[in-house]
């Protein structure tokens, strides 16, 4: 069965102000109605070089903050090349601007332990709401569990540039977890051991987000929270990231040349709730297309999770079941309890 893209969608729509029913979310989601228009304020913004450079325990404690207080911080000087970034980007926005015949040569066929592929819809609405994106997933560390089949051919040089970003990527992502791993007084391999190790699993999703009539009745992505360990996001110059803390829905500012961290579920349960999971959604532009590149970092299927020992004791209870992380990722894309 043909489905259609939102991208196909959006150019349809571009001479109209109107989109059709099944993207207009209701009154307790749409962002004209539900974001805060009062003072904002700023996610953590923390230089990886400068606090570093100062004081380690500081920047220990400023991650570890952030990580508590908010669940995402943005990080600069953060050890990523910017011309790697650029690529990363340019080869990602050339796959979405290919005929729509090379890109559903991709096609997801989502099966519930693997997520790779080009698609539009990804998890269950119960209402039969639709998001306004399209998206490509494929796994790209480790080497081991990267099927390059799922990897675009156009533009050439999409291997190569997806294969650099990843070798930076790994060595960013084993510092947030052992500097994680310090703010909850554990050695520093603690989260990375307990998430798989060198199993750990990276998987890429380009969001793309066409422009769209109605921005204030749509949302890019709904409200969740990634069932991740750690995402690391790359976005691009159009802002779209909301925040939900202290009940209201903040929109992130943009910060040039930033990453943006979240902490995911594996983490919060890891912690036994010292760091939280932030809840998030993505809003649309109606001008501009956004972009973003997040990789979630997640445990191997096989992997059991749950509060880690060292966080259980007489005073404090587990709060969170122990379980493999198949059954947990299964659970949350089908909306069943946990």
């Amino acid at each position: 069965m043909e489905v259609e893209r939102v991208q196909a969608i959006a150019s349809l729509s571009a001479t109209v102000d109107d989109i059709p029913p099944e993207f207009i979310r209701s009154e307790e989601e749409q962002p004209g109605i539900t974001t805060y228009r009062g003072p904002v304020p700023e996610i953590p913004v923390i230089d990886l070089v400068k606090v570093g450079h100062e004081d380690q325990d500081e920047l220990v404690h400023a991650i570890a903050t952030a990580a508590r207080e908010w669940g995402i911080f943005q990080l600069v000087n953060h050890g990523i090349p910017e011309e790697v970034i650029c690529k990363l980007q340019r080869v990602g926005r050339e796959f979405f601007e290919l005929p729509q015949e090379e890109k559903e040569k991709y096609a997801s066929l989502t099966e519930p332990s693997k997520l790779e592929g080009y698609g539009t819809k990804l998890q269950k609405d119960l209402e039969g709401k639709k998001s306004w994106v399209d998206f490509l997933f494929h796994n790209i560390w480790p080497p081991a569990h990267v099927n390059h089949a799922a990897w675009p051919k156009i533009p050439s040089d999409y291997r190569a540039v997806n294969e650099e970003y990843a070798k930076y990527l790994v060595e960013l992502v084993d510092k947030m977890l052992a500097i994680l791993s310090k703010g909850i007084g554990l050695e520093d391999d603690a989260l990375k051991k307990a998430n798989g190790g060198e199993d750990l699993e990276f998987l890429l999703k380009i969001n793309y987000y066409p422009p769209c009539p109605r921005p204030d009745l749509a949302l890019g992505v709904v409200a969740h929270t990634d069932m991740s360990a750690i995402t690391i996001l790359v976005p691009n110059d159009v802002p779209g990231l909301q925040v939900f803390k202290d009940d209201h829905w903040f929109d992130a500012k943009y910060v040039p040349n930033a990453i943006i961290v979240h902490i995911g579920d594996q983490i919060e349960i890891l912690s036994n709730g010292y760091y939280k999971s932030v809840l998030h959604r993505t809003t649309v532009n109606k001008e501009k297309v956004r972009m973003s590149w997040p990789v979630f970092c997640s445990p191997p299927p096989e992997a059991i999770i749950g509060p880690l020992p060292k966080l259980v004791n007489s005073d404090t209870t587990a709060k969170y079941k122990t379980k493999k992380y198949k059954d947990y990722a299964y659970c949350k894309l089908n909306k069943l309890p946990q």
